[in-house]
């Protein structure tokens, strides 16, 4: 059993390091939270999006920009409610007032000073080994933050158009998706979108959840504005599914890097790998549906969590571009394989910080930042090359083997990725033969 020990992240102003403290409650917790303790007859703001019949890059043929959205959901939504938190002092701190840089270099990662992040408690032990883990309703989720963390309900339009309802019940038999405010924020807007909350799900990606997540990225129609998720062992700290996101209007580096095509779905899904970049990792883009791209994108996921392989995700350009990075950083850290210097920074590699955007808490480390000292932490997130082609050989026989309607791996497309690794696609054209 590897396990690692960090300062755990602090997103709600609930959360406490005792789990058992939950437990010793009894009639109510007298704090309005999300638990059956307090939710009954509660009303939260509902957005209503409009479920998309293509993908995200075609928005003017599906009608979803015919007519105007009863409320901004970026600008006066999202931030909006954003920002009547921070006035109502939610936030631990505010983080519009860290200093942030670009890294000179040809890369330009982001550097920032967070020192709010860096919370004076006792570090956690976390198991890194085990991507699955059963959900643990002792411990902190998110039924338990306060209501007053939560900005709205997000969920699909019954009539297909996009509604807002200011002040709509919960509906707890159908468990609302959610999203709530992150207390300790990386960016301004940072916010988590809480999949189907009352279902208490672990941290695990499925088609919905995925799906619901883009549908996000797609209603903010910001390129600034992207999504993360984080695995467990892959720095996921609260084992309650969940995505993140937040607005920075600078490109990350991620977004900049070169790319090599591998392959093209019937569905229209383009599958590339990263070049030029620290941490190897697959960019997923293009399909005739939302649902192609979301569905090739989850069933990675999927095959990774089966294999309990660790794995981050971003989703990046209003829902077009999703990048899948299988990663190794904890365990190599439970391991005694990282240097001690590296250690000393505190950086925990997840998501943001793959893609570019390096959340540093020591004015130190923020001052030293280079573009050197960057790639020297990422490039010991990422799997080596051998490895990285053993698990793109898993992805694409799961890819094949499942059967996604027109987004299928087909005889052709294997041809054409075959071209360019010719081992990693001997056992998923096997596993076609078998379907």
């Amino acid at each position: 059993m590897l396990r690692i020990k960090r300062v755990p992240t602090v997103v709600s102003n609930y959360q406490k390091e005792e789990p058992e403290e939950a437990a010793r409650r009894e009639g109510g917790c007298g704090r309005n939270c999300l638990n059956k303790c307090c939710i009954q007859g509660a009303k939260l703001p509902l957005y209503a999006f409009k479920p998309l019949n293509k993908t995200v890059c075609d928005k003017e043929l599906t009608g979803h920009e015919s007519s105007e959205p009863p409320v901004a959901f970026l600008d006066s939504l999202l931030l909006g409610e954003w920002e009547d938190r921070m006035q109502r002092g939610l936030f631990r701190y505010d983080v519009t007032a860290c200093e942030t840089k670009v890294i000179p270099g040809a890369n330009g990662f982001i550097a920032q000073l967070n020192e709010g992040r860096h919370l004076k408690k006792r570090p956690t032990e976390f198991r890194v080994d085990k991507v699955l883990q059963p959900f643990d309703g002792n411990k902190f989720n998110f039924t338990k933050v306060g209501q007053e963390e939560v900005l709205f309900q997000f969920e699909p339009s019954e009539d297909g158009e996009v509604q807002f309802f200011p002040n709509a019940p919960i509906d707890v038999e159908n468990s609302p998706s959610v999203v709530a405010i992150n207390v300790s924020p990386i960016e301004y807007g940072h916010v988590l979108l809480i999949p189907r909350i009352l279902e208490c799900l672990p941290q695990r990606i499925d088609r919905d959840s995925l799906l619901l997540a883009l549908y996000m990225a797609a209603e903010a129609e910001n390129p600034y504005f992207r999504l993360g998720y984080n695995s467990l062992g892959a720095f996921a700290t609260i084992n309650h599914l969940h995505f993140q996101a937040y607005y920075l209007a600078v490109p990350f580096p991620i977004e900049k890097a070169p790319t090599k095509k591998m392959t093209t779905l019937d569905g229209g899904v383009k599958i590339s790998k990263l070049l030029n970049y620290p941490v190897r990792g697959l960019v997923f883009e293009g399909g005739n549906t939302i649902e192609d791209l979301s569905n090739t994108v989850s069933d990675a996921c999927i095959c990774l969590q089966d294999n309990n392989i660790p794995y981050n995700v971003l989703i990046a350009d209003c829902g077009r571009r999703i990048f899948l990075f299988p990663q190794c950083y904890a365990e190599k850290q439970a391991l005694g394989e990282v240097n001690a210097e590296l250690l000393d920074t505190q950086v925990n590699p997840a998501v943001w910080e793959i893609s570019g955007h390096m959340v540093l808490k020591r004015k130190k480390d923020y001052e030293e930042a280079s573009e050197e000292n960057a790639w020297r932490l990422l490039a010991e997130v990422s799997l080596s090359e051998e490895r990285f082609q053993e698990v793109n050989a898993l992805i694409f026989e799961a890819i094949a083997s499942v059967d996604n309607g027109n987004g299928n791996v087909t005889q052709s497309s294997l041809e054409e990725l075959d071209a360019i690794h010719p081992t990693m696609v001997a056992g998923t054209k096997e596993c076609l033969v078998l379907h």
